[in-house]
C-alpha cells in the first residue's frame, strides 16, 4: 500500500469513526497498519488507534499500539514524531493510573524539544503530568504543571487544551474543596464548547458536563448535579465512551447517596465498579468502593463497611494516593469510635495526621488543614495555596 492509498484509507476510518462506526473504523486502520509500507502513514494510523482505544477505555491495546508507535517513530528519526509518541505513552500509563511511569515519560518529553510541533505539545505534556501528580495527591506540582498547560494553551490559542485543563482544575478543586472554583472551572470548560466547539468531538461538552454535575452535587445542589450528569451520560452511552459511562454511574450512585437513597446507590455503585475493574481504573475504583463504604455506615452495617475499606486501601496504597488513605483512616476513626475501640481508634487518628503532614495539607496562614471542609482556597504564584479568608 503506497503513501496516497495508505492516506484515503486513514481517512476513510476517520469518517467512520466520526460517524460512531467504531469497529469498522478499527478495520480499516488496522488493515493500513498491515499493508502500508509508508513509515509517516504507519505513524499517523498507530496515532488513530491509540486515541479509538483511549476513548473505548481498552487502555492496554492503548498502551501496546503507544509501544509499536515509538518504534516506527525511532525509525522516522525525526524528533517531532518521537516526542509524540512519547506523550502517547504517558497518557496510556496515566489512565492504566502507573502515575509514576507517566510523569517519567513527560519529563522524556520535555527534554527532546524538536521544532514548533515538539513545542505545542508540551501543554499536553504538561496536563499529563498534572494528572498524575493528582493521582499520587502531590498537590502542589499537579498546580504547577496545570498552570503551565494553561500558559500553553493561551499563547497557543488552543482552545481544546484549555478545555481539558478546566476540566482537570474542576477535578483538583474538588479534591481540595473549594468547591466554587470546582465549579467554575467546568462551567468555563463548557463555556469553551458552546464558543469554539462546533466541530468538536462531543466527548468535551460530555467531559465538562460530568466535572459540573460533581461540583453541584458537593454544593447540595442535587436536582442541578443530577441533570448535568445526565447529560454526560447520554453523550457517553451514543459514543461508547466506557470510561465517562463509568464516572457518570459513580455520579449518580453519589447523588442518591447524599439523598440518603443507599438502595437506588448500591446497583450504581456495582455498575460502575464493574466498568471501573473492566477498564483498569483503579483511581475510579477507589472513588467507587469509598461511597459504598459511606453507605454501609448510613445502614449501621460497620462490618461491611470496614470490607470496601480494606479493598480501597489496598488499591490506594498500590497506587501510592495518598488523599485516598486519607479519607480511609477518616472512615475507619468513625467507624471505631461508634464501635468504642479505643486502640485501633488511635492508631487512625495518628495514620490520618501523618497523611496530612505527608502532602503538605496546611494553611500557611491560619495554620488550619486544607480540605476538611468546603473553603474558598487562594493559590500563589508558587503554587503554594491557603485559605482565602
Amino acid at each position: 500500500m503506497g503513501q496516497d492509498q495508505t492516506k484515503q484509507q486513514i481517512e476513510k476510518g476517520l469518517h467512520l469513526y466520526q460517524s460512531n462506526q467504531t469497529e469498522k473504523a478499527l478495520r480499516v486502520w488496522m488493515r493500513v497498519l498491515e499493508k502500508s509500507a509508508d513509515p509517516a502513514g504507519r505513524f499517523r494510523v498507530l496515532g488513530c488507534l491509540i486515541t479509538a482505544h483511549a476513548e473505548m477505555g481498552r487502555y492496554k491495546d492503548m498502551l501496546k499500539f503507544a509501544v509499536v508507535q515509538i518504534d516506527t517513530a525511532r525509525e522516522l528519526e525525526d524528533p517531532d514524531y518521537l516526542t509524540e509518541s512519547y506523550l502517547n505513552l504517558a497518557r496510556s500509563n496515566e489512565k492504566l493510573c502507573e502515575f509514576q511511569k507517566t510523569i517519567s515519560y513527560c519529563k522524556t518529553c520535555l527534554n527532546m524539544q524538536g521544532t514548533t510541533v515538539s513545542l505545542q505539545l508540551n501543554g499536553q505534556v504538561s496536563l499529563s503530568m498534572g494528572n498524575a501528580f493528582l493521582g499520587l495527591s502531590i498537590f502542589q506540582k499537579a498546580l504547577e504543571c496545570f498552570e503551565k498547560a494553561l500558559r500553553y494553551a493561551h499563547n497557543n490559542d488552543d482552545k481544546m487544551l484549555e478545555c481539558r485543563v478546566c476540566c482537570s482544575l474542576g477535578n483538583f478543586y474538588a479534591q481540595m474543596k473549594d468547591y466554587e472554583k470546582a465549579l467554575f472551572f467546568p462551567c468555563k470548560a463548557a463555556e469553551l464548547v458552546n464558543d469554539y466547539g462546533k466541530g468538536w468531538s462531543l466527548k468535551y461538552r460530555a467531559m465538562s458536563q460530568y466535572h459540573m454535575a460533581v461540583a453541584y452535587r458537593k454544593l447540595g445542589r442535587l436536582a442541578d448535579a443530577m441533570d448535568c450528569c445526565e447529560e454526560s451520560m447520554k453523550i457517553a452511552l451514543q459514543h461508547g465512551d466506557r470510561p465517562l459511562q463509568a464516572l457518570c454511574l459513580l455520579c449518580f450512585a453519589d447523588i442518591h447517596r447524599s439523598r440518603k437513597d443507599v438502595q437506588t446507590a448500591f446497583p450504581r455503585y456495582d455498575s460502575s465498579m464493574s466498568i471501573m475493574t473492566e477498564i483498569g481504573n483503579r483511581l475510579g475504583l477507589i472513588q467507587v468502593l469509598l461511597g459504598m463504604t459511606k453507605c454501609w455506615m448510613i445502614q449501621k452495617e460497620l462490618d461491611k463497611a470496614l470490607e470496601s475499606i480494606e479493598k480501597a486501601q489496598e488499591l490506594a496504597e498500590g497506587l501510592g494516593n495518598k488523599l485516598g488513605l486519607l479519607k480511609l483512616h477518616c472512615l475507619c476513626e468513625r467507624i471505631y469510635r461508634t464501635k468504642g475501640q479505643q486502640r485501633e481508634l488511635r492508631d487512625h487518628v495518628v495514620k490520618f495526621h501523618e497523611c496530612v503532614e505527608e502532602m503538605e495539607l496546611y494553611c500557611g496562614m491560619c495554620g488550619e488543614s486544607i480540605g476538611e471542609k468546603n473553603n474558598q482556597l487562594q493559590a500563589l504564584p508558587c503554587s503554594h495555596f491557603f485559605h482565602l479568608k
